[in-house]
Parts: structure tokens; C-alpha cells; sequence
């Protein structure tokens, strides 16, 4: 059962964390709207349009992605108020273990977890689509309808090569397909164009087929040769901007597709879903360091906490970002990047919990 203090704590903890959110997000807002307000103008846009089409998605996106700073900043702000009040004192005086006493941290920790995975997983996902779908038509135009220079792997032993690739006509010029047997070339198919009809299925135009048995080769030519490749056209475009914008459901399908298929380069995939979850789970290490941080009453008050956490946040969000750039250039593997931020600061709480407990 929950008591009137557990009440107090949560509703301090997730007052102070929406407030500060809130207060964040309108003023990232304001710069925002100074900066594109121009091109809004330019563009003849309706305040509904504005509002609706983009920063109804702007919001949900950078609320998640100042979460862990402000859950962090939250818990020492309130926390230290509280111990500076002698709060924390008079409630550990009362009989209450400081293992019961972070109960209600841990509850709110919770709410915000799930509130999390929720938005990181199924909301943000396609909010984000929508949001560069604005800004590629009303402010920055970056999307583009071709690809040049394709080359990935359809399935294991099989390479597709595209010199340029269109994606409203769905055809592809001056295309190869090879398919080896271990490291030897068995086949291979050219085309002057590759036209893609539907459900995987493919048609080179004016091919050239070679067969390769030991040492003779079959040469085979002719208009047209209809195969199947297991690939859409929209993989031709797959980029590691994409991960964002797919939901959980549809970023574990594209990855188990191309697991299927052996392709590589989908590390940027990986640890996009990996950090969908390594995300979430930091609030409660960011909890759990804000509050042995902050529950003692110590010299410097408050500004001393808060300089210190702002101190620890900026290296727990730099420690993110080099790890995940890493793993795009292959030094460390999707898992280890995006989980390796929290178990060192997991140490560190775990480190500041024993000392502070006694």
C-alpha cells in the first residue's frame, strides 16, 4: 500500500521532471519557430498546418530525447530541496530503511519507463517520419528519388549490383546479378535495365546471362528474364536515418528480413534497437544516481548537485553518442554500444548506493 509519503515523493519527482520538460520544450520551440518562421512565411502556411503537421511531432520527439537529462536533473533538484529541508533526515530518523525510502523513486522511475518505450517504440517512430516529411517539403529539401551505385547482398552467395536506380519508375539501369558457390562465381546476370514488377519479382531487359561449369562458360542473351529478388525497391533507399522512423514491430521485422538474407551493414539498425531499450531502462540508473547523489544534506547545497549532475549528464550523453559511433564503423559490436553508457553508470550507482546507504 502506498502511504502519503511514497504520494509526496511521486508527485514531486514527476511534477518536477513535466515542468522542466515543458519549460525546455517551449523555449526549443520558440528558437525553432524564430528560425523557420521565414520559410513559413514564404511557404504561405496556415498556423493549423504549423501546429498540426509539425510541432504536434516536433514535441513527442524532443521530449524523448531530453527525457534521461531532465529525469536526472529532476531527481537531484527535488531531492536536494528535500535534504536541504532536513526532510530526508526526519524521514530516515522515523524508522524507515533507506531501501523502503527509495520506493517511491523507484514507482515514478516506472511510469516513466514505460512512458518511455511507449514513445521511443510506437509513437516517435512515426512522428518522426511525418516531421522530416514536413521539413523535406517546407523547409530543407533532402529526400531524393534516385540511387546510384547499389550494391548489397540478397540472400547468402548472391550480389545485386545497380548503377542508378528510379525509384518512381521502379527501374534501374546498367544491373548485375551474381551468385557464387562459397567463393567461386557460378552465374552471373547483366542487364541494360531492371524493372521491378511486384512481390520480389524482377525483370532484366536486353541480358546477358553467363554460367559458369569448371572451365567452360554458357552464354545465354535474349529481351527479357523474369527472377526473383528478394528485395523491395524501397531497400534500394535504406539508410541508417531510416531506423528512427520505424516502429518497434517493423524495425524487429526489417532486421529479422535481412538477418534472413545475410546481408551486412545493418548495424545502424541494431543499435537503433538495441538503444530502444538501453534508452528507457537508464531512467532508473539515472534515478538511482540522482538520489544518492542529492539525499544527504551536504555543504554547497542544491547548486553543487545540480553542477555535478549537469556534469554527469553531459558525459553520460557524450559516452552514448561515441559508443554508437562506433558501432557504425564496426569497432564495437550494436549491444556494447548501446548498453555499455549504463553499465558504467550503473557501477557508479551501485558504488554511490553502498556508501550512501550507511
Amino acid at each position: 500500500m502506498l502511504k502519503r509519503l511514497d504520494a509526496y515523493i511521486i508527485g514531486k519527482f514527476l511534477g518536477t521532471f513535466f515542468l522542466s520538460i515543458f519549460l525546455i520544450l517551449s523555449i526549443a520551440i520558440v528558437f525553432d519557430l524564430t528560425e523557420k518562421l521565414d520559410r513559413f512565411y514564404e511557404e504561405q502556411l496556415t498556423a493549423h498546418e504549423i501546429i498540426f503537421d509539425y510541432y504536434i511531432h516536433f514535441i513527442p520527439y524532443y521530449a524523448n530525447m531530453f527525457a534521461s537529462l531532465f529525469i536526472f536533473l529532476s531527481v537531484i533538484f527535488f531531492t536536494s530541496k528535500m535534504a536541504g529541508n532536513s526532510e530526508v533526515i526526519a524521514i530516515l530518523a522515523s524508522g524507515v530503511s533507506y531501501q523502503r525510502f527509495l520506493l517511491p523513486y523507484a514507482i515514478a522511475a516506472t511510469l516513466l519507463f514505460v512512458m518511455q518505450v511507449i514513445l521511443s517504440g510506437w509513437v516517435i517512430p512515426p512522428a518522426s517520419q511525418k516531421l522530416l516529411t514536413f521539413t523535406d517539403e517546407h523547409c530543407i529539401s533532402f529526400s531524393t528519388n534516385n540511387a546510384r551505385n547499389v550494391q548489397m547482398m540478397v540472400e547468402p552467395g548472391t550480389i545485386l549490383y545497380i548503377e542508378a536506380f528510379q525509384n518512381r519508375t521502379k527501374l534501374g539501369y546498367r544491373a548485375s546479378l551474381d551468385h557464387y558457390e562459397g567463393k567461386t562465381l557460378s552465374s552471373r546476370v547483366v542487364g541494360e535495365r531492371l524493372r521491378y514488377d511486384s512481390a520480389y519479382c524482377w525483370h532484366f531487359e536486353n541480358y546477358v546471362r553467363r554460367d559458369f561449369v569448371g572451365l567452360r562458360e554458357q552464354l545465354t542473351r535474349g529481351e527479357r528474364l523474369d527472377t526473383v529478388i528478394k528485395i523491395l525497391p524501397s531497400d534500394l533507399f535504406m539508410t541508417a536515418e531510416n531506423a528512427q522512423m520505424m516502429t518497434n514491430p517493423e524495425l524487429r521485422a526489417y532486421l529479422h528480413r535481412q538477418q534472413e538474407r545475410g546481408a551486412g551493414n545493418i548495424e545502424a539498425f541494431l543499435t537503433e534497437w538495441h538503444k530502444r531499450w538501453a534508452g528507457p531502462l537508464g531512467v532508473f540508473i539515472m534515478t538511482l544516481l540522482g538520489v544518492t547523489m542529492s539525499s544527504r544534506k551536504v555543504r554547497g547545497g542544491m547548486g553543487k548537485n545540480l553542477g555535478i549532475g549537469i556534469f554527469l549528464t553531459a558525459l553520460y550523453i557524450l559516452f552514448s553518442t561515441v559508443s554508437t559511433t562506433f558501432s557504425v564503423t564496426g569497432v564495437m559490436s550494436p549491444f556494447m554500444s548501446a548498453w555499455l553508457p549504463n553499465f558504467v553508470f550503473l557501477t557508479i550507482g551501485i558504488l554511490l548506493y553502498l556508501r550512501v546507504r550507511k
